[in-house]
């Protein structure tokens, strides 16, 4: 389950280093005003499908892809990420 997130940010950093402009990802994380909008944009469409109970899925899956694009345009590695989570785990969710 956690691999195929491994792969989206593996993907995610390759297209930071490749050199195509076409790429949607790349274009993303060149382009901080946009990524930040896709973000907002992908987040209301998440809640309303939350909201009417439909599409919940692909607008989760959404969400994740547009999030991961944006930390890693913005130097926010998903694995310090993970590791505060961690941290708060013991303190924050019991």
């Amino acid at each position: 389950m956690f691999k195929t997130l491994e792969e989206l940010i593996a993907v995610i950093r390759k297209r930071k280093e490749s050199s195509n402009e076409e790429s949607y990802t790349k274009k993303l994380l060149n382009d901080k005003k946009l990524s930040i909008g896709k973000v907002k944009e992908e987040i209301a469409e998440l809640i309303d499908a939350i909201e009417k109970n439909s599409n919940k899925v692909h607008e989760s899956a959404d969400v994740v892809y547009h999030l991961m694009v944006l930390l890693e345009a913005n130097g926010i590695k998903i694995e310090d990420v993970m590791d505060e989570l961690k941290k708060r785990q013991n303190d924050k969710f019991a």
